[in-house]
């Protein structure tokens, strides 16, 4: 199956250009999440936008943006007016500046994205770029469009790849002198090779399992012993046929969910 592409558009570098696709490098899909229920019926809740005055529900076609230039008063903008002052970096990545590689901080990294050619005849440009920034040890500086928002960017190349990494704005970022200023600068020499050697003890090699969820663990284990507690509804009467085919249907349910529990259960003790 094709993977899915967060963004298409052109990567540039003076005179040379070509095709690129790019998706988000990390992904939240397998979380658990919720739907909001009424409790009483079990039915779900769903969520409207209110007219404050009128407190009708308003339609999808006849919602904006709005600027407040007052209370209550304010600039309308629709999704057209937005459209209208889309810049070039909508769709290009058009590579300005390059720095060294280690040389920007990393507290300015905000979100990864993998970037890669998306057509046969882009792939020699693409990586005539990519081996370029890998032979200098340096990253291409760049600006994109990101949720209606111009974002600096830098490019990383990365094996095969360009990684795309979204930067903070610097006034979202804090400078760190006033959190450590009042450290003490050394340590007692004395201490530090008993830490080392703490440290040495536990030193592994990196798994991506240290970083694992064990709260959704918890939470995908009480979500099957919930299962195990429902029951299942019974068929309402009918003819004999009609109630044959419906005690099949829920029996063939049954069967189903626990093949479905029974590879779990067998992947888990895999």
């Amino acid at each position: 199956m094709a993977p899915n592409y967060y963004w298409k558009g052109y990567l540039k570098l003076s005179l040379v250009t070509c095709p690129v696709a790019m998706t988000p490098a990390t992904s939240e899909s397998q979380k658990v999440r919720f739907h909001t229920l009424n409790k009483e019926t079990g039915n779900r809740v769903v969520s409207q936008y209110i007219d404050s005055v009128t407190g009708k529900p308003v339609k999808d076609e006849n919602e904006a943006k709005g600027y407040a230039r007052g209370e209550d008063n304010y600039i309308i903008l629709t999704d057209d007016d937005l459209d209208r002052v889309a810049l070039d970096t909508v769709k290009t990545i058009d590579i300005d500046k390059f720095v060294p590689t280690d040389s920007i901080e990393w507290v300015y990294l905000e979100k990864p994205h993998y970037l890669m050619p998306d057509d046969a005849v882009g792939h020699e440009a693409f990586a005539v770029i990519r081996d370029a920034m890998k032979a200098d040890s340096v990253v291409g500086v760049s600006k994109l469009v990101i949720g209606r928002r111009e974002r600096a960017v830098i490019l990383e190349p990365r094996d095969e790849g360009i990684v795309l990494w979204s930067l903070r704005f610097g006034d979202e970022v804090r400078a760190e002198e006033p959190y450590f200023e009042d450290i003490e600068d050394d340590a007692d020499p004395d201490l530090v090779p008993l830490v080392q050697k703490l440290i040495k003890q536990k030193s592994a090699h990196w798994s991506p399992n240290m970083v694992s969820d064990p709260i959704q663990t918890s939470l995908l284990k009480l979500i099957e012993e919930k299962k195990k507690l429902l029951k299942p509804k019974r068929a309402a009467k009918g003819t004999p046929a009609e109630a044959g085919t419906k005690s099949n249907v829920v029996n063939i349910m049954d069967a189903l969910r626990k093949s479905v529990e029974a590879d779990l259960k067998g992947r888990k003790a895999g």
